[in-house]
């Protein structure tokens, strides 16, 4: 069931959608072949790991991405049905982090999008839960219930993680990864969301987790056996805002870049 982006072939109904996308870059940053995991970091690492986070590539660049995030600025993001940042979401050391207590709100993008393909990093506390929504619209009272979600979450340490369903990477409550292909708390997660008309799929650490059709019979079934059927907004909005939760607990995010799908 472990796929890597470098072999992935969709299936027959995706095949159109997804043609474009044929990957000209190999995953999210894979690790190198060799690199000694085991070792601890040179003295300056986490440092260094700051200075080139939050830069686009050469070839991210002319493939036309943008960055959300340059380690500084929040300007690309607001609040969920507000005009300003939220207290708790603030930057520190190269990552747009969460710090519950002092004001916290889903942040969303300024900008909206249709078809994307959106690349991240994130890391989270012990028993930390967040989640990277898109297809956000703000005629809803919360973000949930109009965005789908790919969840963020410490499996070994959040309740959430003992059902697949809920795990991280999963199509939050529909589709669930066929693994935990996470890493340790406090390391940092790849990510990668392709959405491409009503085709959506989800990487995590390289591996492809989970694939799905939006508005599908498959779909359709799915919504109406769970929570989301209380919402008849939830995944309606094929343009909406890109969106980060706060769940109350501790996450920090880099690395954010995203290119438009014509």
């Amino acid at each position: 069931m472990k796929r890597r982006i470098d072999s992935f072939k969709p299936s027959p109904a995706a095949t159109s959608a997804l043609l474009v996308l044929a990957v000209t870059t190999a995953g999210c940053g894979q690790a190198e072949a060799g690199s000694q995991m085991e070792d601890a970091p040179p003295a300056g690492a986490d440092a260094e790991a700051r200075e080139v986070a939050n830069r686009l590539s050469a070839e991210e660049a002319a493939e036309g991405f943008e960055l959300l995030f340059d380690g500084e600025s929040l300007d690309a993001w607001r609040g969920f049905r507000m005009d300003d940042v939220p207290a708790g979401w603030s930057a520190k050391e190269g990552a747009l982090a969460f710090s519950p207590g002092v004001g916290g709100g889903t942040l969303i993008t300024r900008e909206t999008y249709t078809d994307f393909d959106l690349r991240l990093e994130w890391k989270v506390g012990e028993g930390g839960n967040s989640g990277i929504f898109f297809g956000i619209s703000e005629s809803t009272e919360s973000a949930f219930q109009s965005g789908p979600e790919m969840q963020v979450l410490d499996n070994a340490g959040h309740y959430d993680g003992g059902d697949p369903l809920t795990s991280a990477g999963s199509n939050y409550g529909l589709h669930a990864p066929p693994e935990d292909v996470t890493r340790p708390v406090g390391e940092w997660n790849e990510v990668r969301i392709v959405r491409h008309g009503n085709q959506v799929v989800h990487w995590l650490n390289g591996v492809q987790v989970v694939e799905y059709e939006i508005g599908s019979d498959e779909w359709e079934a799915l919504v109406a056996g769970s929570k989301f059927v209380e919402w008849p907004d939830y995944g309606r909005h094929h343009e909406g805002h890109l969106g980060i939760q706060d769940h109350g607990d501790p996450v920090w995010y880099r690395n954010i870049r995203v290119r438009r799908i014509q």
